[in-house]
């Protein structure tokens, strides 16, 4: 039998409360020496009878502590997995061109990154769990490297993270030097945030995975920003978003939110290998494998366990970590990637637009754009609290020349009542995919996403209130579509045989080829979309060789 703290306690004072009955019968019938020379003995055995219980007492007592800190460590993991489990529904940023719907793509801002569109079409697809690489550099030389970097996250080496390695250092040519352009500006700024939250500063190499360096990118998920914020998530670690601002977009101020994440992620799991994968796939994903795992905690133990994207991710790590640190020995050279070498921050406590500020200063407005990508419409926001703006370090003196006038620079013109009406009540809107978990039911999706069971049926062209686990709804957070997608999915429950995803209407089987991606193979199929097939089919933009898919037939 297992007994507790308290358990042992009664028992030891039970025992001890016989052992003085029995001695008290005994020395009654003894003489007055024997009595006095039993007493004696009695005595000098009690004193160290006491001192033993004493001294089990008080680690009975500490024991019994540690139990409670440990219920309540317990208890604070649980609270974290639930609240940081949303990212179940994250996926990485990616690089694939078919994450990016005619919605999505219409929302990002034209920064430098996204005008040479570096991420999605440079980069080659594999699937890292069958392909095989080979590189003229020695197993013994990568070893080598890896162990001279002194990295406080563990960096294992294998053929997994082989593979990786070749894939960031040696396969993507195309894509490395754009990357590494936007490291050598972003990465110092990482380094000091990381350093204040006392987290590792090696994590600062998840921006390259997670996004690729791009401070826009938006996954299919709802993911935004170079560090992916999905939306719960971001308000949860204090990120702003509303009509006017979306600060998972500020690539400063979600650094300060990665850092929080994962350091109450290591809170979790201890181990920093996990809190990376749960950055990925969310904690609870992360610790149903460490249960089949038998409950280790070691990323390579609870390896078959994960989902199969997050598997992948620790060794993505190590493999954009090290190409970070060993390029030139890959002769990779970083590319100018033009933004300014030095930056100045303000303080807004008005309302400002970029327009505004780009007449008064000279500042061009897409310069303004590329260093405060977070303000959706290129209004700063400063009547309800401060935010920042940044410039080109070059052009303080004029922004300080100018302040008092600019704000009253047209400002009727830019702040109509009509336009910042039509703002506000546009909500954030953003376009989202819900994965149905099992257990839900409409309406507790649309109160998560303050929308209604109608407009989730429109948009989804649903007939009934029947979901099923696994199904992919399209969804508008706050229940603000564009107007094209209102009108296309009110003519379609109208008309239910011409929706683009109604699998009752006429479609063409297609079988996957090798170097396929669904973004090519829409464009084979005049008017249907990579997202019209995903949803058509209830798929992610991931295709295998070999895979049958349907191309809906559209009307």
């Amino acid at each position: 039998m297992k007994y507790s703290g308290t358990d042992t306690l009664t028992r030891y004072i039970a025992a001890a409360t016989a052992f003085f009955i029995m001695l008290t019968a005994s020395v009654v019938s003894m003489s007055g020496a024997e009595r006095q020379d039993r007493e004696k003995r009695t005595r000098i055995y009690l004193q160290k009878e006491n001192r033993r219980l004493v001294s089990v007492i008080d680690s009975l007592q500490a024991e019994l502590a540690r139990y409670r800190e440990e219920a309540a460590a317990d208890s604070i993991s649980d609270a974290l997995i639930y609240l940081l489990d949303e990212n179940e529904e994250k996926s990485a940023a990616g690089l694939n061109p078919e994450d990016y719907t005619a919605e999505i793509s219409d929302s990002l801002l034209s920064i430098w990154y996204v005008q040479q569109q570096v991420s999605a079409r440079e980069v080659p697809e594999y699937d890292m769990d069958t392909v095989k690489f080979s590189s003229d550099v020695p197993d013994s030389v990568y070893i080598r490297r890896l162990e001279k970097m002194n990295s406080f996250i563990p960096l294992p080496y294998n053929d997994i993270v082989k593979k990786y390695i070749i894939l960031y250092s040696e396969k993507m040519a195309g894509s490395m030097p754009e990357i590494l352009g936007l490291c050598r500006y972003y990465m110092p700024v990482f380094d000091e945030i990381f350093t204040a939250h006392d987290v590792p500063q090696e994590l600062k190499a998840m921006a390259v995975i997670e996004s690729a360096m791009n401070p826009t990118a938006v996954s299919r998920a709802g993911a935004k920003g170079m560090w992916q914020f999905m939306y719960s998530t971001a308000r949860l670690y204090g990120l702003t978003i509303d009509s006017f601002v979306d600060e998972r977009l500020d690539p400063v101020k979600s650094a300060h939110a990665a850092a929080e994440y994962l350091k109450d992620a290591y809170r979790i799991f201890g181990d920093w290998n996990l809190a990376i994968a749960a950055y990925n796939c969310g904690a609870g994903n992360v610790n149903r494998a460490i249960r089949r795992s038998g409950g280790s905690r070691n990323f390579w133990d609870i390896y078959p366990y994960l989902p199969r994207e997050t598997r992948g991710y620790v060794p993505a790590f190590v493999g954009a970590l090290y190409t970070m640190t060993y390029y030139k020995e890959h002769g990779i050279e970083p590319a100018e990637v033009g933004l300014p070498a030095a930056v100045d921050t303000f303080h807004i406590h008005k309302m400002l637009h970029f327009k505004q500020v780009s007449a008064m200063t000279g500042i061009a407005e897409q310069d303004l754009k590329n260093l405060n990508p977070q303000y959706r419409h290129g209004i700063i926001p400063g009547n309800d609290r401060e935010y920042i703006l940044r410039i080109p370090y070059s052009y303080s003196n004029a922004f300080i020349d100018h302040e008092d006038s600019l704000y009253a620079y047209k400002a009727d013109e830019y702040f109509n009542p009509v336009v910042l009406k039509k703002i506000k009540d546009g909500g954030d809107g953003e376009r989202i995919i819900h994965r149905v978990r099992s257990g839900e039911v409409l309406g507790r999706i649309a109160i998560r996403y303050h929308v209604t069971v109608s407009q989730i049926k429109r948009w989804n062209n649903l007939r009934s209130d029947n979901i099923r686990i696994g199904q992919r709804l399209v969804i508008y957070r706050g229940g603000n579509a564009p107007a094209s997608v209102s009108r296309a999915s009110s003519a379609a429950s109208s008309q239910p045989a011409k929706s683009s995803v109604d699998r009752n209407s006429a479609y063409t089987i297609y079988v996957v080829k090798s170097g396929d991606s669904l973004y090519n193979i829409a464009k084979n199929y005049p008017g249907v979309s990579a997202q019209n097939i995903m949803d058509f089919n209830g798929i992610s933009s991931k295709i295998k060789p070999g895979m049958k898919i349907k191309i809906p037939k559209l009307k």
